[in-house]
């Protein structure tokens, strides 16, 4: 627990007492070989969701590439997940669209020089904040730019360079719970864009043996939201009781990106804990 982290606890205690902790028993998939040999690209791959997905694929027996927009982050997160000559690492700013078309080559090379092609893509990298009533346009533009801008150009590049090679992909949009509550932020804004940009996507490829959806967690225990697996996952405001973790997300998305799961086509999957699917004042709305 942080530092910061215990002082909270100290003062939630002094005023109300030892609060209810919840403790989430998750299943976690066996190793396998879902995606034996296959390549995957997972963006925002160093922390949380992402860095989960790329080990819950490598654990399918499938090989990463993780971007990222911070070189220590990354070397960090390629340390962890342990994997040598499976997991490889790219800076990547989604925002900068020559970006992503310079560094998709490099990985495109990597992949060509182990005599492979790339056959999933991950789009996770996002942002939040943009907030009524104090969102600026700067922070606006920002957030617009990495959730919904950087997703659709990575997925125009990468459903391009499968229907040219001839490759039966996937392509996994990570959505949210938010894209299901009313839109009060341009993150909120963002993950309706990806939900509605996973439908059309999925049926521009689907001809193509293509295959597209995405994944819509809820309150999840990542830094994002200031948690980490090790903090009491209490959120009494969710069905669920408590944050998503990580890992189930992870879990899900190993099972839609195998061919076990060719036949969900343009779905957006909640993961939600019951956040937007049957619960919507699990937030405020000030202004």
């Amino acid at each position: 627990m942080r530092y910061k982290d215990k002082i909270k606890h100290a003062i939630s205690f002094i005023l109300h007492g030892e609060p209810d902790v919840v403790v989430a028993n998750i299943t976690s998939l066996a190793p396998s070989e879902l995606l034996k040999d296959r390549w995957a690209i997972v963006t925002g791959g160093s922390s949380g969701i992402g860095y989960s997905i790329a080990k819950a694929f490598l654990d399918a027996g499938a090989k990463v590439i993780i971007t990222g927009r911070k070189k220590e982050k990354l070397g960090k997160a390629v340390q962890l997940l342990s994997s040598p000559n499976r997991v490889i690492p790219f800076i990547l700013d989604n925002s900068d669209v020559k970006s992503i078309y310079e560094v998709f080559q490099q990985m495109l090379s990597c992949a060509k020089d182990n005599k492979s092609q790339i056959s999933i893509l991950v789009n996770n990298a996002g942002i939040g904040g943009a907030t009524l009533p104090n969102a600026s346009e700067e922070e606006y533009d920002k957030v617009m730019d990495i959730n919904m801008k950087g997703t659709f150009f990575f997925s125009q590049l990468v459903g391009k360079y499968m229907k040219e090679n001839g490759i039966k992909g996937n392509i996994l949009n990570v959505a949210s719970s938010s894209s299901l509550r009313p839109a009060n932020s341009a993150y909120a804004i963002s993950k309706w864009g990806i939900r509605g940009f996973t439908l059309g996507l999925a049926k521009s490829l689907a001809p193509y043996g293509i295959t597209v959806n995405g994944v819509a967690p809820g309150p999840t225990a990542t830094p994002m939201m200031g948690k980490n697996i090790n903090d009491n996952l209490i959120k009494k405001e969710l069905p669920l009781g408590r944050f998503i973790l990580p890992e189930e997300i992870a879990n899900l998305s190993v099972f839609l990106v195998s061919n076990m799961g060719r036949a969900i086509v343009g779905d957006t999957i909640f993961m939600s804990g019951g956040a937007g699917v049957i619960k919507y004042d699990d937030m405020p709305y000030p202004f």
